[in-house]
């Protein structure tokens, strides 16, 4: 598997993002992967808002989130199944303002790749929507893919046999995620200039509709979940009783 990173130029709120992705790639291979950075599609979907206050850009998070709690360093929210720092909201690389992640990122990858199929001919194209987020006990960022299209997220080994002829019970690969944290390891989080990169040889299955619940685990299932409930450190609680609730909070005790 190739993973290149595409230099580009800046985008700005309300551009054209097929045409900019045609202007910086003049051909893709069939069976590629495009990755796209969120904050891109975002700016192409006006999914900005001018410098806020603290305040609005803590409403705004609670809008945008499932689920919130505002910490010691951010906000933690659970947005479209993930748990993500301040429901995705941005100020680096957002033209002095805040930038919010794409209203749907699954619905922007499928017209993505629709789109960029009719454009260069091709049968078999992926295309990711990545974000970055940080994993508990680990200090930065990896990529996430918030919305994909053109193939299956997950791979599945429940049910087969490992080395040993042990039947496996519980192990699937998370594919989407996989190749996001690859891209974003070569575009970078910085002043790369570099929103677009592109996958080829990926060991993936080829798929016309995505499952877009096959990587979501309901938080009570989650092998994480006891410490949702109540996290101790040395003996010491240090984090509040939680409860995840698809109702959106606003104010009380999310403030």
């Amino acid at each position: 598997m190739i993973v290149t990173p595409i230099k580009t130029s800046v985008v700005h709120v309300n551009d054209d993002l097929i045409a900019h992705i045609t202007k910086h790639i003049p051909t893709i291979a069939d069976g590629s992967i495009l990755v796209v950075t969120s904050k891109i599609v975002a700016f192409a979907e006006g999914r900005w808002v001018p410098k806020a206050s603290a305040r609005l850009k803590a409403k705004l998070v609670r809008e945008e989130s499932e689920w919130s709690m505002k910490t010691k360093y951010c906000w933690l929210s659970i947005k479209d199944g993930a748990i993500l720092g301040s429901a995705g909201i941005d100020e680096s690389n957002a033209h002095g303002g805040l930038v919010l992640l794409p209203k749907d990122s699954y619905e922007s990858a499928k017209k993505i790749r629709d789109a960029l199929r009719a454009y260069y001919g091709v049968k078999k194209l992926g295309v990711i929507i990545t974000d970055s987020r940080l994993l508990p006990l680990r200090a930065g960022v990896v990529g996430i893919a918030l919305g994909y299209a053109g193939f299956s997220g997950i791979r599945e080994y429940r049910g087969s046999q490992d080395l040993n002829g042990r039947v496996m019970s519980y192990s699937r690969t998370d594919v989407a995620d996989s190749l996001a944290t690859a891209a974003v390891v070569v575009m970078g989080e910085g002043d790369e200039c570099q929103p677009l990169a592109m996958i080829v040889d990926a060991p993936v299955e080829w798929v016309e509709e995505v499952d877009r619940k096959e990587l979501y685990i309901d938080p009570r299932e989650d092998v994480y979940a006891p410490l949702w409930r109540r996290v101790r450190s040395w003996g010491k609680v240090i984090g509040p009783r939680t409860k995840y609730s698809k109702r959106k909070k606003i104010g009380g005790n999310h403030e």
